[in-house]
């Protein structure tokens, strides 16, 4: 039976850093910038980090399957919002997920997200189980750095089994060297790279061709037969000088995103392979490599099935969801690399209770209401006794999920007097489509077009907020405008 892909998804902030403004800031000072000043680098929120933005790509990856079938995820990263808490079963809470499943974070490398599909890959084959992988990367870097210019921040993830399967694994290899083109220590937030030139020809040049020859070799699969070579890398034409050497055709080299998207770190190489397969046609093969400290190659071919998959989000249409940012300040304080004045109203304790966290976790991790067995009446939260004026009823409540629902805004505030890291604070009373309503905060609302009543809105797992005294951080679930909604606004507004 074939091992390989099920299903694939994708998300990338819908903010866009123009990275001219990046180099008008630090022109006085690193001037050399301006020749990557091309293009746009997709941020996160400040309510967003790499289990948030994973898990909208794995709702993404799963719309329309049954969740219950997975039996395992896990999270590829190397900016973990925990050390020494499992991020992969946050992921998993977060996605309503049977508890008896494995969960696994897997880091310390560039190459993690394709090393986690190895895993996946091999955990997957023959057991007839399925196996989620989400891998994302919001890599803090320092101003004024060729990084700064250079990375983005996303998530993509895959559905790995067995059956009918989009694309099947022909073959993988790995090479294992401990060729540092840079680091980070536990004592540091920032990278320290090494010599551009040397990283190219030493690393790139002698260890990525290993993998790939060897790889082409155990799969019996000709370099020339390749359709499509994802190899993440920002440094200009290294990919191209690659495939060349390789003896893979240039036209197979695939858009490395730099234009519009920035380099995700240990994400990048499955990022590129999900938009690979958005654009792939039965029978291509597709080669990804990913390189850290040695580099994992896996090559796969589109099958039949790929066709008639279900249209998704994926890459391309997060892509497409954008808006530009140009205000560099903004970036640089919401991802605090300024020490700014917050206020009195910043300053509040906002420590968590981990037992009531714990106690709570099902109505604010999976966003699990109830609805009464006697009248239906949907609510949220949960509580023993039913809202519904004519019912009443007490211990009538079962499990309703509203994560997936939509709603419309009832009533709205924009805030500039509550403390936010992004002023102002929108937040307002939903109603959700077949009953239940709540007081909800609100995201990635656009500063120029704002909410309206009646607007369409869906649910995003995000960062409620941060506990900076004891390095916690509580998640919940925020509106933003659907698709519908944000087409609607644009238009009314002749853009």
């Amino acid at each position: 039976m074939n091992t390989g892909i099920l299903a694939y998804g994708g998300y990338i902030p819908q903010s866009r850093l123009q990275r001219s403004e990046i180099a008008k800031a630090h022109n006085w000072f690193a001037p050399g910038l301006q020749g990557l000043a091309k293009g746009e680098r997709a941020i996160a929120s400040w309510d967003e980090d790499t289990v948030t933005m994973s898990v909208e790509a794995a709702r993404d990856c799963l719309t329309g399957l049954d969740r219950d079938a997975v039996s395992a995820v896990y999270m590829a990263s190397t900016t973990f919002p925990f050390q020494d808490r499992q991020n992969a079963g946050i992921v998993a809470d977060a996605l309503s997920l049977q508890s008896g499943i494995m969960t696994l974070d897997v880091g310390s490398s560039q190459r993690a997200g394709t090393s986690g599909l190895s895993i996946a890959m091999q955990n997957s084959a023959g057991s007839g189980k399925s196996t989620l992988l989400v891998t994302s990367d919001k890599r803090r870097t320092k101003a004024a750095s060729p990084l700064e210019m250079t990375s983005g921040d996303g998530a993509a993830a895959l559905l790995i089994g067995e059956g009918d399967v989009i694309a099947r694994l022909l073959g993988s290899h790995t090479e294992s060297v401990d060729f540092v083109d840079h680091y980070r220590d536990e004592n540091n937030s920032y990278d320290y790279g090494w010599e551009e030139r040397w990283v190219r020809d030493e690393g790139y040049m002698k260890i990525v061709p290993t993998a790939v020859n060897a790889l082409l070799e155990s799969s019996g699969v000709k370099a020339d037969d390749i359709t499509t070579f994802c190899f993440p890398v920002a440094m200009g034409r290294v990919a191209g000088t690659l495939a060349k050497n390789l003896g893979i055709p240039g036209s197979a080299v695939a858009d490395n995103l730099q234009a519009n998207c920035g380099e995700i770190g240990a994400a990048h190489a499955v990022v590129m392979l999900v938009h690979a397969l958005e654009q792939a046609k039965p029978g291509d093969k597709i080669l990804v490599a990913g390189f850290g400290q040695g580099c994992d190659a896996l090559l796969f071919e589109a099958t039949d099935a790929l066709a008639s998959f279900p249209a998704r989000r994926g890459i391309s249409g997060h892509l497409a969801r954008r808006r530009e940012e140009t205000n560099y300040l903004r970036f640089v304080t919401q991802n605090n690399l300024l020490n700014v004045e917050r206020g009195i109203r910043g300053e509040v304790d906002k420590v968590t209770g981990l037992s009531t966290l714990y106690r709570n976790k099902h109505m604010a991790q999976r966003f699990i209401g109830g609805i009464c067995k006697t009248c239906g009446t949907p609510q949220f939260p949960k509580t023993k006794i039913c809202v519904a004026p004519d019912c009443g009823e007490v211990g009538t409540q079962d499990d309703y999920p509203f994560a997936d629902k939509i709603s419309h805004i009832q009533s709205y505030t924009a805030d500039k007097l509550t403390y936010s890291p992004d002023p102002p604070a929108y937040y307002g009373m939903i109603n959700f489509e077949g009953g239940g309503r709540l007081m909800n905060d609100f995201c990635d609302i656009a500063p120029d077009f704002g909410v309206e009543v009646g607007m369409s809105m869906r649910l995003m797992f995000r960062v409620k907020d941060y506990d900076n005294n004891r390095g916690f951080r509580r998640y919940f679930w925020k509106a933003t405008p659907t698709d519908e909604a944000l087409a609607s606004q644009k238009k009314s507004k002749g853009e």
